[in-house]
């Protein structure tokens, strides 16, 4: 029996129509910048983290397409759920329902489309 991996994922690809448009939508939502690079040919912005904790990237590559009923990832909002939906706003997304406290103080989440037409969620600790 192999041991448990420390992170389930490993890394996130968000992919794009318009890769640069999908990168100033995200840097403007999250209030960060991406570090654009270029992978096989493929352009990336790659999201700010620190190792040990999981990376990840908006991607344009001919093979993925941008989807709201493919595998959700919860990107972490600063400083709190509610502030970063306004920021999607302002950046063209589409914010969907309400924030949503969970249970056990495990913080509190939220969902919006992208620009590119992903479906995206959001996670945060505190919210207020």
């Amino acid at each position: 029996m192999s041991a448990a991996a420390s992170h389930v994922i490993a890394w996130f690809e968000i992919p794009s129509s318009d890769f640069e448009r999908a990168a100033r939508f995200y840097e403007t939502a999250l209030d960060t910048t991406l570090r654009r690079e270029e992978f096989g040919g493929q352009p990336m912005g790659i999201f700010q983290y620190e190792e040990p904790a999981t990376g990840g990237c908006i991607v344009h590559s001919p093979t993925a397409k941008p989807s709201t009923d493919g595998v959700l990832v919860y990107l972490n909002a600063t400083p709190t759920v509610d502030a970063a939906l306004a920021r999607v706003e302002r950046a063209g997304g589409k914010v969907q329902g309400p924030v949503i406290q969970l249970p056990q103080e495990m913080g509190y989440i939220g969902f919006f489309t992208d620009t590119e037409g992903n479906r995206i969620g959001l996670h945060s600790l505190t919210n207020g």
